[in-house]
């Protein structure tokens, strides 16, 4: 059966006449927009978009239903020039039009003052777009998509242009256009104005570039704390990360299970637990600092607190990141390619050391980005061991909270680390070039994964053990704290702060959630079980995009994937009141702001994780497809996503549970009404009460353990056709049977 060509332009011009006719048009508050559905024929807010502008006063509207009208003679042509050209002028005429208005007009009329002067004083206003005026421009800006596709761009693939056009114009919404508020601060003095010299005269200064701690100082400036620990942070978890990856894929088979599972335990945990654990370990009243007084009379100090305790925290908390993006390039690698060296006579190590690790050198470099920019945006761990050791995160976050309430400070804080991030990312392309890494082709692949050298297998082991069992130490010491009835004076065991938090009771109408953690717990599970599949399908969708196909602005749409992680969540919140406060997003005080920032704080790992893994598919696996005649969202959902499992895992589950235990990025867009897990943990520490903040961290970690074996147990493992091997304690290995 043939595919009908204008099947999806059809589509979406009906879309956008729903979003005129049969959806509110703006958003009413404290209404949903179903709830506003019965009203949307009436005279009210709650009115469509042509009842909007023909009987309201707001004409301005009409503009995008002029552009679907020229989109739709579009439609009706044959595909072609002139059809792209008809779509072009529609939509952007459409889009533009809304967007342009929507920006201007605001709710007391006009939003730039300038134009009272020039049109002078609006007699309606307008208020936050809704339903109908979503449907409405998405459809405009596919419809000019399409337009591009049609007159010879993104090689006339429709699917493809609209993928690219829809991204781009969602990441400079979300992304691009809340962060330049932010960062617009920095070039305006005191009295408002624009002012290059206030922007230099923030950003050099010795407090941010000063090098005293080289000449004897005290201290050195917070960019170069800041990007010496990120340095310090992307190598290490690098090297942890692949130690466990290898450990988990290529060792003994008893301890995969295990180690998964040990492995992940810190990313699901809120990150002051980390802090919290390793002060009671390493703080001054902490096990260790008591044990050296005890037997070496050696006077407790402060001495963990500082760059040291960042450090180890950092280590601790971003590992597992590595872990899941090395996991999924270690299984990508075709056992064939290191038989082939074997055969010529290869031992494992030399194979090893010029097959397998230069085949996982992008993976390498995904998660040494990571690591490297989860490091400078960091704000919880500095908070709580840094000590008077400065960072960038940190200097922001108190220029916005402190009394100074300085904006211009913190945007200029925040421009040096988007240049460290953009110079990481600039390095990490440099170093990759146009190299290929590909490991999985077309051709069947039934050789056996080679075991460790045995070199490296006891480095692996010497390394990774370790470092487990310092992982379970940590957490013993944290969560022990909820067991106990006030630590550091009555360690008797109790469960009374699990039920202060999550009593459940039987009442006079049935049962009641008496427990006081109740709310934040379902909220939370709530947003973050609706951003986490959108998280994880626009990261994969991403990285196709740049992995697959070339056109142009790639550059500079692959740095905006990963904007989001060069700014501190401190500063993205507080960019995300600052831009959808008001008209034409009024978003404040919603879920919705919630589950937006989720998704777009935690989207590049979903784009790097799914990078690394298509450096390893042959694109002969897509163009197979394709002259086969399936389209490129059939190729892309049938052939290439099954092979992106691990990639798919790694983005489900750090959007799922980042959502679940961030801070910094919500803390000021939570409301009595939408209240999350981690700011009823924060207020819980900060009124003293540690036993149901540390009982509440407990059910989180049970919880995102059950949802992370659940997501593995859904998404289930790439099949490769490959047979499985046992190996032994020499590095030997047994023939297992394919299943």
């Amino acid at each position: 059966m043939t595919r009908k060509p204008n099947a999806a332009i059809a589509f979406c011009v009906a879309a956008g006449l729903v979003g005129y006719l049969l959806l509110p048009w703006y958003a009413i508050q404290d209404t949903s927009w179903y709830e506003a559905l019965p009203r949307i024929f009436s005279d009210g807010d709650a009115a469509n978009g042509l009842l909007q502008a023909l009987t309201q006063g707001r004409g301005w509207l009409l503009v995008g239903l002029i552009g679907l009208v020229l989109c739709g003679v579009g439609a009706m042509s044959a595909p072609g020039r002139a059809q792209g050209r008809w779509l072009l002028i529609g939509g952007l005429i459409g889009a533009l039009g809304l967007a342009v208005t929507g920006f201007t007009i605001g709710a007391r009329g006009w939003s730039v003052a300038a134009l009272n002067g020039v049109f002078g004083e609006l007699s309606v206003n307008q208020f936050g777009i809704g339903a109908g005026g979503f449907v409405a421009i998405a459809a405009l800006v596919l419809l000019f998509a399409f337009g591009l596709a049609r007159l010879g761009y993104f090689k006339g693939d429709l699917f493809v242009a609209g993928a690219v056009i829809g991204c781009g114009v969602t990441m400079a919404l979300f992304i691009a256009y809340p962060v330049s508020k932010a960062l617009s601060g920095a070039f305006f003095d005191e009295d408002g104005k624009w002012s290059l010299a206030a922007f230099a005269a923030r950003v050099f200064t010795e407090r941010i570039w000063g090098l005293g701690c080289l000449a004897g100082g005290v201290r050195c400036g917070v960019a170069w704390n800041t990007l010496v620990l990120a340095l310090l942070t992307a190598a290490g978890t690098t090297l942890l990360g692949t130690l466990m990856a290898l450990m988990a894929e290529r060792g003994g088979k008893r301890w995969q299970t295990p180690l998964r599972v040990l492995a992940l335990l810190p990313i699901i945990t809120p990150p002051f637990v980390v802090g919290l654990g390793l002060i009671l370990l390493f703080g001054r009243a902490g096990v260790v600092n008591q044990l050296l007084e005890s037997f070496f009379g050696i006077e407790p100090t402060r001495w963990f607190y500082g760059m040291l305790g960042v450090l180890v925290a950092q280590l601790f908390a971003f590992t597992p990141i590595a872990f899941m993006i090395m996991r999924g390039v270690v299984q990508g690698i075709a056992p064939s390619m290191e038989e082939a060296a074997q055969m010529l006579h290869a031992d494992r190590r030399q194979t090893f050391f010029t097959i397998t690790l230069p085949l996982m050198k992008p993976g390498l470099a995904n998660a040494f980005l990571v690591g490297f920019i989860e490091s400078i945006a960091d704000f919880g761990n500095p908070v709580v061991v840094g000590g008077q050791f400065s960072v960038l995160s940190t200097d922001i976050f108190f220029a916005i909270v402190g009394a100074q309430y300085d904006q211009g400070r913190a945007a200029s804080l925040a421009w040096v680390l988007t240049i460290f991030a953009l110079g990481v990312f600039a390095l990490q392309r440099g170093v990759l070039g146009r190299k290929n890494y590909t490991t999985v082709s077309g051709k069947g692949d039934a050789g056996i994964a080679m075991a460790l050298p045995d070199g490296v297998r006891r480095t692996v082991y010497a390394i990774a053990f370790p470092w487990i069992v310092f992982t379970l130490v940590v957490y013993l010491f944290a969560f022990a704290g909820g067991f106990v009835q006030t630590w550091g004076r009555d360690y008797s065991l109790t469960l009374n702060h699990f039920k202060t938090a999550f009593a459940l009771e039987w009442g006079q109408f049935g049962l009641v959630w008496a427990g006081t953690a109740w709310n934040s717990l379902l909220t939370t599970l709530k947003l973050a079980g609706i951003s986490a599949p959108i998280t994880a399908a626009l990261g994969l969708l991403i990285a196709w995009l740049l992995a697959r196909n070339e056109f142009k602005g790639q550059g500079a749409f692959e740095f905006g994937a990963l904007l989001a992680f060069a700014i501190p969540g401190t500063v993205l919140g507080v960019s995300y009141i600052l831009a959808f406060n008001v008209p034409p997003f009024e978003l404040t005080g919603t879920g919705l702001i919630i589950v937006l920032c989720f998704m777009f704080r935690n989207l590049p790992v979903g784009v790097r994780a799914g990078t690394a893994a298509f450096k390893q598919l042959d694109r002969s696996l897509d163009e197979a497809s394709l002259m086969l005649r399936a389209s490129t969202s059939q190729t892309l959902f049938r052939v290439v996503l099954p092979l992106l499992k691990p990639a798919l895992v790694a983005a489900l589950v750090y959007s799922f549970v980042r959502a679940m235990t961030t801070v910094s990025a919500v803390i000021f867009l939570v409301t009595a009404e939408n209240e999350l897990a981690t700011t009823y943990i924060i207020g819980r520490v900060g009124n003293g009460d540690y036993g149901v903040a540390l009982a509440y961290c407990t059910v989180l970690i049970v919880l995102m353990s059950a949802a992370i074996a659940l997501i593995q147990f859904v998404v289930g493992e790439r099949k490769l056709g490959r047979r499985r091997a046992t190996v032994g304690h020499q590095g030997h290995h047994k023939m297992e049977p394919l299943a």
